[in-house]
């Protein structure tokens, strides 16, 4: 007995040295390396992506070039403020290459930039297009809503987008359209048609909150693109329809049902701004400029006589219904409504650009519907907008 109790305490003592000599391994980094030595296959691969870099590495030493020798590419899902976008540049694609219209636009002729507009019918391929890059035949620029850039982090964090430039609101062009029911209380319970990748879902959240409701109050019919929204409603495959007010209000009218409510109730909500690739702004610092300003032209003539802007709106978009309606739901924005959104100079606007990225960050964090969000002034670049306003003729 006394043999084994001492055999024991042996036993004891070893499995304490053998502990400690692993805690201290552990501590020193030597048990990694033992690891890699005796099985190096098991060694962790670490995959290294664009985004693990500043997005400018790649920028010329010199001013090599101070506008890409191709077009520059700016995609958009249409709405009433893209009018601006089709009056500035020379043509417009679709994500094919295929030209649907051929002209010369403002960026041309003004600014010497070749550029071309690029059409998506739905905001995911919009999203994919930005995160490809115009060199692989995507997009340099991209006209998103600022919900959709918060929701959208982490997707295009190796495009590193920039935000420049606030291009318009929504104000009556989101939707609620809906049949058997007048009051946004009447939700409960009820078949709502969606496009879950659609600034038309941010604004159906704030719907609920006005009529409050819970998420699972309702239950949610999602849809590919928001311009299945109407057809949805029409089809009698939902009782309510989240889009665009020119497609879900004639599909209500067809089930004797009505327009609820609009973004108009909510002027501030739903922001279209451009945004651009991280590595095309630092190669080409003056075609963002360029960019900006010939868009700043376009919102102004668009704003003073909408006619050529709807003209081409109505071509390209015909989905939207009567283009001047379009336009007056989701207006242009001009160089004091920017400097306003911004925070940089004038009354401050009642919801400026970082509010509402960080109220959608917060939000979809909450939903669980994504993981991290940068702060909101990560993801803005101001120098050119500042820089074209010092400069920008009265």
């Amino acid at each position: 007995m006394r043999w084994q109790r001492g055999a024991g305490r042996w036993v004891t003592l070893g499995l304490l040295v053998v502990v400690a000599a692993g805690v201290l391994g552990h501590w020193m980094g030597w048990n990694d390396r033992l690891l890699t030595r005796l099985f190096p296959a098991a060694r962790p691969s670490l995959h290294l992506t664009a985004g693990d870099f500043p997005a400018g590495v790649a920028a010329p030493l010199g001013e090599v070039a101070s506008i890409p020798l191709r077009p520059a590419r700016l995609g958009f899902t249409p709405r009433g403020s893209s009018a601006a976008l089709l009056l500035a540049t020379s043509g417009v694609l679709t994500p094919g290459g295929d030209e649907v219209v051929a002209r010369e636009g403002l960026l041309s002729s003004a600014y010497a930039l070749d550029s071309r507009s690029v059409v998506f019918s739905n905001e995911l391929a919009l999203r994919d297009a930005l995160r490809a890059g115009g060199d692989h035949g995507g997009v340099d620029f991209a006209a998103v809503s600022v919900d959709r850039l918060a929701a959208w982090g982490s997707t295009l964090r190796d495009a590193a987008p920039k935000t420049l430039l606030l291009i318009g609101r929504s104000r009556g062009q989101e939707a609620l359209a809906a049949v058997g029911f007048n009051q946004l209380t009447g939700l409960k319970g009820k078949r709502v048609a969606y496009a879950p990748h659609a600034s038309a879902s941010y604004f159906g959240l704030w719907l609920l909150s006005r009529a409050g409701l819970r998420l699972n109050d309702v239950r949610w019919i999602e849809l590919p693109a928001v311009l299945d929204a109407g057809q949805a409603l029409r089809e009698g495959r939902a009782d309510a329809a989240l889009g665009l007010l020119g497609d879900v209000e004639l599909a209500a009218r067809d089930r004797n049902g009505e327009v609820l409510a609009t973004t108009a109730d909510a002027p501030h909500l739903i922001a279209t701004v451009l945004v651009v690739r991280g590595e095309f702004a630092a190669r080409y610092p003056d075609a963002v400029r360029r960019v900006i300003r010939g868009l700043l032209d376009a919102q102004q003539e668009v704003r003073s006589s909408p006619v050529q802007g709807a003209r081409l709106l109505g071509e390209v978009a015909p989905q939207l219904g009567d283009p001047n309606r379009a336009i007056e739901s989701a207006p242009m924005a001009d160089l004091a409504d920017n400097l306003a959104f911004f925070g940089l100079s004038g009354p401050e606007a009642p919801v400026t650009y970082e509010e509402l990225f960080r109220s959608a960050s917060e939000l979809f964090l909450r939903l669980g519907r994504i993981s991290a969000a940068p702060p909101a002034s990560d993801t803005l670049d101001l120098s050119p907008l500042k820089y074209v306003a010092r400069n920008r003729r009265p």
